[in-house]
């Protein structure tokens, strides 16, 4: 069947070793948006050859829809997967080169996981900012120094060209490009029907402070980690909570450190920035309560935080973030 004029082409570059989700999982939410939206998308599947594919794990197999070159014309929307195949997919000279011309044909080109060492190694992201899951976003920086590397949004999009952390964050970009093409509502409706959380945003972190930090083996230090979520706004500078545990300042930042894998003024920042993240997706506190409760003191102060670590303000954080039923509220009491 030929699609309509305004058919959008996916097209979804794979590969052997490819991470299954970060194939199924955008085109799951590009068909479902198909279905809601008649001859909105159309989902192509490619790889270098038309054998089928074996992922990284599992006991099954991917089939192409066709090769890449077979795949010519206009492409709406390039998605490049990942996972642990992608090293060896570097290798292939003719699927990076075809990566780097279709992409020349893509309205948009984007990357799932580390599908962004693809995009990296066809030239396409020198001079951007790019993201990947958080455990390569290290070797990627390394290996391609003139990317600048984030390892902590969810998705980023620069120059029009959109990278996604791990797994299931394609989906979120995903979400995100539905909405783009199709408007918020539609793309509501495609997450509730996946199951899917609609408000999880680039700027968001790729997981929460409590699995960045390890739980530290020594008892005492285990339970301060505890007793500091529960009292982030009081006093909680290296001096009050060495005390707590009967060290010196200086022992305890070095055993909290070694424990931990992160010092304590950034455990204890993380966080504050982290409880503040969900009172403001939450609801409509005053940003100046929202600091006094988390451990900030001032609104300057948090702003600061999120600044540094989500490059984004705390207005900016709510505008964007703010849970649909919570935005439905305030707009009925603002009638």
């Amino acid at each position: 069947m030929t699609p309509a004029s305004s058919t959008r082409r996916i097209v979804i570059v794979a590969f052997p070793g490819v991470q299954p989700l970060d194939v199924v999982g955008p085109a799951e939410v590009f068909s479902t948006a198909e279905r809601l939206v008649g001859d909105s998308y159309e989902i192509e599947v490619v790889a270098e050859t038309a054998d089928p594919i074996s992922p990284g794990s599992g006991g099954y197999g991917l089939v192409p829809a066709s090769t890449i070159a077979d795949c010519r014309g206009p492409i709406d929307t390039l998605v490049v997967a990942g996972g642990v195949g992608v090293f060896g997919a570097e290798e292939s000279e003719p699927l990076v080169e075809w990566i780097k011309e279709a992409a020349g044909r893509s309205r948009r080109v984007t990357s799932v996981c580390s599908g962004a060492f693809l995009l990296a190694r066809a030239g396409l992201l020198d001079g951007l900012r790019a993201t990947s899951h958080w455990s390569v976003c290290a070797e990627l920086g390394r290996r391609y120094p003139e990317i600048e590397v984030d390892d902590s949004p969810i998705f980023v999009n620069d120059g029009g060209i959109w990278t996604s952390a791990g797994v299931t964050s394609g989906m979120d970009l995903s979400l995100a490009l539905v909405a783009a093409d199709l408007g918020d509502e539609i793309a509501l409706k495609v997450a509730r029907w996946l199951v899917l959380f609609l408000q999880r945003p680039g700027g968001q972190a790729q997981f929460s402070t409590h699995l960045t930090a390890r739980p530290a083996a020594r008892p005492g230090i285990r339970e301060l980690q505890l007793w500091i979520a529960d009292h982030l706004d009081d006093d909680l500078r290296v001096e009050v909570l060495a005390e707590r545990v009967s060290m010196s300042p200086r022992n305890f930042a070095r055993s909290f450190a070694r424990e931990t894998g992160v010092t304590p003024g950034t455990y204890v920042e993380a966080l504050r920035i982290e409880k503040a993240r969900q009172s403001l997706e939450r609801d409509s506190t005053p940003i100046e309560s929202v600091a006094g409760s988390c451990g900030f003191g001032t609104p300057e102060t948090m702003r600061r935080a999120f600044s540094r670590r989500l490059h984004i303000s705390p207005a900016e954080y709510r505008a964007r973030f703010r849970r649909e039923p919570e935005r439905a509220g305030a707009a009925r009491r603002e009638e």
